[in-house]
């Protein structure tokens, strides 16, 4: 889905102040209260804005320590059940399926290095999980982010011809 500049404000104002209502994010960007909510309700349909909840940290909750675990599993009913039972640890955040010598990469905190080893000792529990690979993250220098994609899409199709 192709974005414009008025979309890139809109998003960019409420990743800002998520709590902001429709009339007061038309106040500040200038245009119709009809305007914002139609292009909310735009680009909430086609997946674009995927949710409003609170951004939580991690460390806040007492878990310091981030790693990712490299999964190689056992290939006989792929992915897809590995995945769910990972699903149920709560320690796991994320899992990706990836490329290369590993199937299954996921992003996992603990509240110290022992309980990461807690952690992966679950996680080698799963059924289909033959053996893993750990890498400690040390330091967020760039955390999670969209706002850059979100603001380059206009100027990408505008250059577009």
């Amino acid at each position: 889905m192709t974005i414009d500049e008025l979309d890139a404000r809109l998003i960019a104002l409420l990743s800002a102040e998520p709590r902001l209502g429709v009339l007061e994010c038309s106040r500040r960007l200038g245009v119709a209260r009809g305007t914002v909510q139609a292009r909310l309700d735009r680009l909430m349909s086609r997946g674009v804005i995927t949710g409003f909840g609170p951004d939580v940290s991690a460390v806040a909750l007492g878990y310091d320590v981030t790693a990712f675990v490299l999964l190689e599993i056992r290939q006989v009913s792929g992915h897809d059940p590995v995945a769910h039972r990972l699903a149920h640890i709560p320690e796991v955040l994320e899992v990706h399926t990836v490329t290369g010598g590993s199937d299954l990469m996921c992003r996992v905190v603990a509240r110290t290095n022992a309980d990461l080893q807690r952690v992966i000792d679950e996680i080698v529990e799963v059924r289909g999980v033959l053996r893993t690979s750990s890498i400690v993250a040390l330091d967020t220098p760039v955390p999670y982010r969209v706002l850059p994609l979100v603001a380059d899409v206009p100027r990408r199709a505008m250059r577009e011809p």
